[in-house]
């Protein structure tokens, strides 16, 4: 006679397929302990028959759980949890921003095939021109028009990826001897990237909306106006903290900088047409280098970046370029002007924002934190808490093979307390995303009850 099951029939609330809220009801119900090792899983017939799914589904729902070492499966006696495997997954990474995979193989071979036919030659026999060939300047100025920002391909740089694009900026805007200021919390890339350049940044306050312009405007009055001073932020989905500015907050941030005489160097790479507002751009194209890519709104391997440079600035970025030159692959480039053309481009913003969606609410359902910030739109999300509290928390993950983003890495100022923790939810599979805030939300867990 076989073991009745322990298990309490149920699905996940979340907004997901069936399948999905199957798998994350057992995997929580593992992990957090209340299906011990060797304890046997229902029949899969009475499983659908119980919760009045496909049997299919639940078919579907133990392969996944075996895949990833939560059950295991015995000829002729049936399914049964196997948690000592649950730990020994390989790492899940949640600490790399990217968009969720949307290009297919097929995508890909039929595009292939088709640039092929078209593509230059000469593009690939000749060097490019510093700042891109026209034709490709001309192309991404579309791209840029379909998100709010008009530039005239004279006044567009392209480069390799869009961190290129930034540290173009700040040598444009700021240089050696200037001061960046930027939200306290940002781009780890940016700060990283100042760092290494010796360029002094500044951290400034920040609220739900991202910068504070008060505080912005305090920022630029204490440095000297013999110094050069550029501003780099971001309005829209801010990394880390997913803040969107409204239509007001961004005319405060241009009105002071106009005042002050501030550069802006505006990183636009998660906007992807998801704010009503306005780009900085588009409020203030003389002052504003606009920052924009590829990688985060199609797939971190086509690398291409833009920046807007404000009108007059465009003999300096082709001087700059000249000595290092950062214009992107002919072949990329052919690649969007097929996917432009062909209309798949506009096809992936919606369903990128629509796995966005069902990953945020995925992360919201799971850690069930008060204090977690998201955005439907953005595919990372944002766990305020104390920098010595978000070091623990960073590894405590990484003992469960879980790897998050570095407190530190986001913060401007290294004396900064006001902390947290970044987790990415774009590029691992909705398995290992469920089953690493799984574990996330159980760690959580003990740290409250060790505080209570």
């Amino acid at each position: 006679m076989l073991l009745q099951s322990p298990w309490m029939p149920r699905l996940a609330e979340i907004d997901a397929s069936v399948t999905e809220r199957l798998v994350l009801a057992l995997a929580d119900d593992i992990v957090e302990g209340r299906l011990k090792g060797g304890d046997r899983l229902p029949a899969h017939r009475d499983l659908a028959w119980k919760l009045e799914i496909g049997l299919g589904t639940v078919t579907k729902a133990y392969a996944a759980l075996e895949r990833r070492g939560l059950v295991r499966s015995v000829k002729g006696r049936g399914t049964f949890v196997a948690i000592c495997q649950a730990h020994e997954e390989r790492e899940i990474d949640l600490s790399s921003n990217v968009p969720p995979a949307m290009l297919t193989a097929r995508l890909l071979a039929r595009t292939l095939s088709g640039v092929a036919r078209k593509i230059d030659a000469d593009h690939l026999n000749l060097y490019s021109p510093p700042a891109g060939h026209l034709e490709h300047r001309r192309l991404l100025a579309r791209w840029l028009e379909m998100l709010g920002v008009t530039v005239d391909p004279s006044n567009l740089a392209l480069t390799g990826n869009a961190r290129q694009a930034i540290s173009l900026a700040f040598d444009l805007a700021c240089g050696p001897q200037g001061v960046i200021l930027t939200e306290r919390l940002t781009y780890p890339g940016a700060i990283a990237l100042a760092r290494r350049k010796g360029y002094r940044m500044q951290g400034v306050e920040i609220d739900a909306e991202g910068m504070v312009p008060e505080a912005l405007a305090d920022a630029l009055e204490s440095v000297a106006s013999t110094v050069s001073r550029a501003v780099y932020l971001t309005p829209t989905l801010h990394n880390p903290t997913t803040a969107t500015m409204g239509v007001a907050r961004r005319q405060a941030i241009v009105d002071v900088c106009r005042q002050s005489g501030a550069w802006i160097i505006e990183d636009g790479v998660y906007a992807l047409g998801s704010s009503h507002a306005p780009a900085l751009a588009a409020l203030a194209p003389e002052r504003v280098f606009h920052v924009n890519g590829l990688s985060k709104s199609l797939g971190p391997g086509l690398r291409i970046g833009m920046l807007t440079l404000p009108t007059g600035m465009a003999a300096a970025a082709q001087e700059v370029l000249q000595d290092i030159p950062m214009a992107p692959s002919p072949l990329s480039c052919a690649v969007v002007e097929d996917w432009l053309s062909t209309g798949v481009i506009a096809s992936i913003p919606q369903d990128l924002r629509h796995e966005a969606r069902r990953r945020s609410s995925l992360a919201a359902s799971i850690l069930g934190a008060v204090e977690l910030v998201s955005h439907p739109d953005a595919y990372h999300v944002w766990l305020p808490m104390p920098r010595d509290a978000a070091n623990r928390f960073a590894a405590a993950a990484a003992s469960l093979s879980i790897r998050v983003t570095a407190p530190e890495s986001v913060m401007v100022e290294r004396s900064d307390q006001a902390a947290g923790i970044r987790l990415c939810l774009g590029g691992p599979s909705l398995e290992d995303l469920t089953q690493g805030l799984t574990l996330l939300a159980r760690l959580m867990k003990n740290e409250t009850d060790a505080i209570a």
